[in-house]
């Protein structure tokens, strides 16, 4: 791997980062020395206790008591951390708010509300009221409160409480169908249900009374429902979301164990039932606190990421938060009134730290627009992406239209370990179409199916020693089989990801996209992004969807998904345009065997195209078993696909 080198961080930068006072904390305090980030990355997975503590110590986690050692048991995936130790993941975010109490901890922009403010004094105040009211209804330590909630204050409001007395929260995003929610919440049987009846997306008012009363008839253990009104009256026996915030009560979070359930998050459940994924109090505070030095955030920065309720990036906000940071939430539709409304929430908020899906870069650069002489970015100094492969296109167009002088850190880790595997480093060169390394801690390798290290090839992403923030558990999973056949199943003992990525000896790396949707022609193998970059990288493209259909005894059969941009057809010159970006770009032989016109890709709600469904249902199985319509962004999309896949069978 050899990207262009787009941007290197001036020395002065670097010195003044996280990751430069967190390095000289642990050459200061334990003695040692390190030659260059490599050496200190070994240091980190060779030394896990030791590590660990020194990013417990850094940054002054308050517990009591603190765990005697945090890596009590190291084999995977009967992995122990932390045994003794007691804390609370709304302590360590709500600690920011001593000393700062009229200083802005949230900015909310909402197209149902308008934009607002929250200091960090009245955000405590309002998480201890309504965990006090929480408490009130009967809630403890294990319970599950729920919601079904946009990305606004309210949902991060309801968390904190839960997390301070001891409840587990999971979330759902309001615009996802009521039996992908049904699918989700029935698992892990909740106590309290909070939901917000509408809410405004694009210019539009969307009332979900009727979906709600669907999933609350779905859920009858519920013992109390708390609903916030927006386009109607509230509900006979519900109570109102804003008499719980009201309250005058000191804030007291419970203490729990190191690995008492924090949260439960899902699988995408395109093509199954989701797993329920629980992550500990302890281990998402660890990882926040190491993945913030990798994005280099602290109380001077104010942060966004752009993401729904329902994304693993929901949580990925309180990494800043738990720093200090002031947070903007962004709650609306990202092309209403036109594609640059998020560029000037950007420049009006004056943010420091902006982050988004791979797609959203895409889209814009695909629309033509060009933020750098359309609003002033002078305060932003770092841009993050993941949730996709972000293409090298989408690397210079950020660097000729966004703004030349930043750092530009995309990630690549999952919902699974609430977490990042590889990320950015403050201090090195930025390169087009690469991460910067592997994160702290993370023992990120890439295996062949044999299970040796590939050095500078495409293998299989693999982390070969435990994470705290790994998942205690899937909810409901009581002998840990189905958590086992997850992750590792084909290799014993270490956590196979699912991701294709080839790691460069100075780790840089560069992820491929799905493992399992891997394209494997004449005895090549290859993930989908390579595909992408290329034809996408077309002015007359503007998405596409490609799987390789791999028969027993029959040649494989690889099929392209393009949708055409406004005003191109899908003729005989745009097919061959397309062939010979794919020739030159990426080989000969993933020339596909046939070019199809699409109006949309099908994609998850977070964003990811679906290749895996697709290539099940041409090979044959049916559309009901190998996706979960309520679990797309786009549903109405796979229709195509099931008419394309009868037509294949009969002819």
């Amino acid at each position: 791997m050899t990207g262009r080198v787009l941007w290197t961080p001036p020395p002065e930068r670097y010195a003044a980062s996280t990751m430069a006072q967190f390095t000289r904390f642990v050459e200061d305090t334990r003695g040692l020395r390190f030659a260059d980030y490599n050496a200190m990355w070994r240091w980190s997975v060779d030394d896990l206790n030791g590590f660990w503590t020194a990013i417990w110590d850094f940054f002054e986690i308050p517990a009591a008591p603190r765990p005697e050692r945090l890596l009590v048991k190291r084999q995977m995936p009967d992995m122990e951390w932390g045994t003794g130790g007691r804390l609370n993941y709304a302590e360590n975010i709500l600690r920011h708010a001593q000393g700062r109490e009229d200083q802005t901890a949230l900015i909310v922009q909402s197209e149902t509300f308008g934009r607002s403010e929250l200091s960090w004094g009245a955000l405590r105040d309002q998480v201890a009221s309504v965990a006090a009211r929480l408490h009130e209804m009967g809630v403890g330590e294990g319970d599950r409160v729920v919601a079904i909630l946009p990305n606004t204050e309210t949902a991060l409001i309801a968390f904190l409480a839960t997390a301070s007395v001891g409840a587990i929260w999971s979330l759902c995003a309001p615009d996802m169908g009521h039996v992908a929610i049904l699918d989700r919440f029935e698992q892990i049987e909740p106590k309290v249900l909070i939901a917000q009846d509408g809410y405004v997306h694009a210019g539009q008012r969307v009332d979900r009374r009727a979906v709600l009363a669907q999933i609350a008839d779905g859920l009858p253990g519920v013992e109390y429902h708390v609903t916030l009104p927006v386009v109607g009256d509230l509900p006979e026996g519900h109570i109102d979301w804003r008499t719980l915030i009201t309250d005058t009560v000191p804030f007291a979070p419970k203490q729990v164990p190191f690995e008492h359930p924090v949260w439960i998050v899902y699988s995408s459940g395109t093509t199954g039932n989701p797993k329920p994924i629980v992550h500990g109090h302890g281990g998402v505070v660890l990882e926040g606190c190491k993945q913030s030095l990798h994005m280099d955030l602290s109380s001077r920065d104010r942060y966004c990421w752009l993401t729904s309720s329902g994304w693993i990036m929901w949580q990925s906000q309180w990494v800043a938060l738990g720093q200090g940071a002031a947070v903007a939430m962004f709650d609306g539709a990202v092309n209403h009134p036109d594609m640059s409304v998020v560029w000037r929430f950007i420049a009006e908020e004056r943010l420091t730290y902006f982050g988004a899906g791979a797609a959203f870069f895409s889209g814009c650069m695909k629309a033509g627009i060009t933020p750098r002489d359309a609003v002033d970015l002078g305060a932003l100094r770092s841009l993050g992406s993941t949730g996709s492969p972000l293409s090298g296109d989408a690397y210079d167009w950020i660097y000729r239209d966004v703004k030349t002088d930043q750092w530009l850190a995309p990630i690549a880790g999952g919902t699974d370990l609430a977490g990042a595997f590889v990320l950015g480093h403050p201090g090195m060169p930025v390169r087009a179409g690469e991460m910067q390394c592997r994160a702290l801690g993370n023992a990120v390798r890439s295996f062949d199916p044999a299970g040796n290290d590939l050095v500078g090839e495409v293998g299989e992403l693999v982390c070969t020693e435990p994470l705290p923030s790994m998942p205690l558990c899937f909810w409901g999973d009581t002998d840990g089989t189905r958590l086992h056949d997850s992750y590792f199943a084909d290799y014993p003992g270490i956590w196979r990801h699912g991701d294709w990525i080839s790691i460069a000896e100075d780790g840089s790396s560069v992820i491929y996209g799905r493992s399992d949707a891997t394209i494997n022609r004449k005895g090549l193998r290859l993930g989908s992004a390579e595909i992408y970059q290329a034809v996408e990288g077309l002015d007359e493209i503007l998405d596409s969807l490609v799987v390789d259909l791999e028969f027993l005894g029959r040649e494989s059969f690889m099929p392209l998904f393009v949708v055409p941009a406004p005003g191109a057809a899908l003729d005989d010159a745009l097919k061959e345009r397309i062939n010979t970006a794919i020739r030159s770009q990426v080989s000969a032989r993933f020339v596909p065997n046939e070019i199809v016109e699409i109006t949309e890709v099908p994609r998850t709600l977070s964003g990811k195209k679906l290749e895996v469904p697709v290539k099940k249902l041409l090979l044959g199985q049916a559309a009901e078993r190998v996706v979960n319509r309520d679990s797309m962004a786009n549903p109405a999309s796979f229709d195509f696909f099931i008419a394309y896949a009868t037509a294949r069978a009969t002819s």
